[in-house]
């Protein structure tokens, strides 16, 4: 595809990698309304693009993202105040639809499994942005913060679903409630990254990972996957589990991918998928859409 240019990110594909920049250094890349429709719109380009296997998210800079821009000063999140052209774009009977929320809902559609490589200071929606990723990975240096009731304010961009199926509700409840600022460490002992890593050795770690992904399984395999992993956070039944993989295994063992992955593997030879994300993903959901905004 061609090259992408957005007003708040950088875009970049490399060998089945598309690398995500949040790019307002100056700012520690603090997230505006931009940033917010370019976040959005960087992953519907991954998702429409074959050529892209992972994505990873990182900061430009010495932070990742500071969270909120506050430039709005003591009316930043009155948004009835501020007013702005997306206003009437984003309200649903009288309730305007949170920014950071919107971005977390297209994060959690991804077809391509994401990465994200925090790099530094990340608060606020620095933190729940990551939440949708499905692996965070973390420079020594990083530092996080869910401010949001020292600010006046409760958790957003649907952080609170997110948040206690990667950490607990107790950790979730007290990182909320003090609004304190904890460490790498923490995030790594609580289960809130997978690994840290020395800051140059951050973003060769996620690639590394990428590659592993992109290199040895089939994208449409891994589309369905992570709409099963992430879909199935909320099923009420392991039934409901049973009926979509059930589909998936049906559907999947007769395309072209299972027999070379078969054949891959009895040969002993790497593995030529040739199923596209943009054409092959089966549809393995009786009856399911999304809930509405209401």
């Amino acid at each position: 595809m061609a090259s992408q240019t957005f007003e708040t990110l950088a875009y970049a594909v490399e060998d089945g990698i598309a690398t995500i920049t949040l790019n307002r250094p100056d700012k520690l890349n603090a997230f505006n309304t931009q940033m917010m429709k370019d976040m959005i719109a960087a992953f519907d380009v991954t998702d429409a693009d074959d050529a892209v296997k992972v994505v990873i998210v990182t900061g430009a800079g010495r932070g990742f993202c500071a969270g909120a821009d506050l430039s709005g000063g003591a009316q930043t999140f009155d948004y009835d105040a501020r007013g702005g052209e997306d206003k009437e774009a984003r309200t649903r009977e009288g309730v305007q639809r949170d920014g950071g929320g919107l971005l977390t809902l297209r994060i959690y559609d991804s077809l391509k499994p994401v990465i994200a490589a925090v790099n530094g200071p990340a608060v606020g929606v620095g933190v729940t942005m990551q939440l949708p990723m499905d692996i965070r990975m973390a420079s020594t240096e990083a530092r996080f913060g869910l401010v949001f009731a020292r600010r006046g304010l409760n958790p957003e961009a649907a952080s609170s679903w997110f948040l206690p199926k990667l950490v607990g509700v107790q950790t979730a409840l007290e990182w909320c409630y003090t609004g304190r600022i904890f460490s790498a460490q923490e995030a790594l002992e609580k289960g809130l990254v997978r690994s840290l890593h020395a800051p140059d050795d951050l973003l060769p770690a996620a690639r590394k990972l990428a590659r592993e992904i992109a290199d040895n399984t089939a994208p449409v395999s891994i589309a369905v996957t992570r709409q099963l992993i992430w879909r199935m956070a909320g099923a009420s039944h392991p039934m409901e589990a049973h009926r979509a993989d059930s589909r998936g295994i049906q559907k999947r063992g007769a395309m072209a991918d299972a027999r070379e992955g078969v054949m891959s593997f009895l040969e002993k030879r790497p593995p030529a998928f040739t199923d596209k994300v943009s054409t092959d993903v089966p549809d393995i959901w009786e009856q399911w859409s999304a809930p509405t905004f209401k």
